[in-house]
């Protein structure tokens, strides 16, 4: 494998690594925060309190499987000396934000299976926790493009 190959190649692990890593950790901060300490929501809010506990669980499946695949392949970039750190941090935080956006939008608006919390003023909550996913967006495409400049120049 020539050199070109094989950075493109790591490139993209590096990439893939901290998008799963970045769903899995925040997916795992809003279960745990949110659903486990706060009791604002389940993930599944329009059944029973039972079946909402039983999504609960799948849903913390979900986050740890995403967050040891992500570590797993995290691992073996450090095992090959092809961990470029700050493409892999950029990738966390763009996974983090899109995770989050697609919660608030998706989950929250469209289909409507829970809100971030059940009181008059919702749009409030809203409005920050779209924001947040935003500015994570951000955040992460800024250190993705750092990153892309550094390997080039």
């Amino acid at each position: 494998m020539t050199e070109t190959a094989a950075r493109s190649k790591y490139g993209r692990r590096n990439i893939v690594s901290g998008l799963l890593f970045g769903i899995g950790l925040v997916a795992f901060l809003d279960e745990t925060v949110f659903h486990q300490l706060l009791h604002w929501h389940h993930f599944y809010d329009r059944s029973t309190t039972g079946v909402g506990l039983v999504s609960d669980g799948f849903f913390h499946a979900f986050s740890w499987f995403a967050t040891i695949g992500g570590l797993f392949l995290f691992a073996d970039l450090r095992r090959r000396e092809a961990l470029q750190p700050q493409a892999w941090w950029g990738a966390v935080l763009l996974g983090s934000g899109f995770f989050q956006l697609y919660d608030g939008i998706i989950q929250h608006k469209l289909m409507r299976i829970h809100q971030i919390r059940y009181v008059d003023n919702v749009h409030i909550y809203d409005w920050v926790w779209n924001i947040a996913a935003v500015l994570l967006i951000a955040a992460g495409c800024i250190l993705l493009l750092r990153s892309r400049r550094t390997r080039q120049s």
